[in-house]
């Protein structure tokens, strides 16, 4: 195996393992936006975890920050909750700010 060969797989590893880590950030914000938007709702305990999970899922079937956006105004107009577009797109991306720091921090 040739020098090239070796960066080359090297590169492969780090681009799989970035890819996973944004992956795992992404879920993990997912589920505190779901929390977070849980709580507008008056959802607690189980509500609130299975309505979190459902962002999560929403993600894996769409893959977009617009889905995840247009469904939690959409359940927060439901209940007469105003929370602007703008306010929803800044908590998702506290949310993943702070998935990132506990990713980084080795927390589960």
């Amino acid at each position: 195996m040739t020098i090239n060969d070796e960066r080359e797989k090297s590169e492969e590893r780090k681009f799989a393992m970035d890819e996973q880590s944004q992956f795992n950030a992404r879920m993990r914000r997912d589920r505190f936006i779901g929390h977070w938007a849980a709580e507008k709702l008056g959802l607690f305990g189980a509500e609130a975890t299975a309505y979190a999970k459902s962002m999560v899922n929403l993600d894996l079937e769409q893959h977009t920050d617009a889905a995840i956006l247009a469904r939690i105004k959409s359940d927060l107009a439901a209940k007469n909750v105003a929370v602007s577009d703008a306010d929803i797109s800044a908590m998702m991306e506290q949310k993943m700010a702070e998935a990132v720091a506990q990713l980084k921090a080795g927390q589960k």
